[in-house]
């Protein structure tokens, strides 16, 4: 798990430095990135405006282009690893929080975890 928890990082950072300069993710790394990484950003990157109309509709008074680039990307990730379902909800949700709570502050890991908690509270009362 400490291998795919260092990708999300790894992803993360990618995608902030991706959100805040626009250029393409391939030049945005140098050296080797694990591949769990470099296809995590890539596919978060080529839904962004998908993840982010997700965070809009579940955000009370806030829309994902009003939130922090970090916090933002936080929630893409979140957002994504939920609708691909290949880890548990709460490990989606956790590690999102995670990553909001180390790299953010406590504050955003609260916000990420109620926006997540309500994506897959809707998710599950979808199914």
């Amino acid at each position: 798990m400490a291998g795919r928890r260092g990708a999300r990082r790894t992803a993360l950072f990618l995608l902030y430095q991706w959100d805040l300069t626009g250029q393409p993710l391939a030049s945005l790394f140098e050296g080797e990135a694990e591949p769990f990484a470099l296809e995590l950003a890539g596919e978060v990157a080529e839904r962004a405006a998908e993840l982010d109309a997700r965070i809009d509709a579940v955000a009370e008074g806030w829309t994902a282009d009003r939130m922090g680039v970090l916090e933002r990307n936080i929630l893409r990730i979140g957002v994504h690893e939920l609708e691909r379902a290949t880890v548990p909800v709460e490990v989606a949700i956790s590690e999102a929080v995670n990553l909001a709570k180390r790299y953010a502050s406590e504050e955003a890991g609260r916000l990420v975890n109620g926006i997540l908690g309500r994506i897959a509270r809707d998710q599950a009362a979808a199914c």
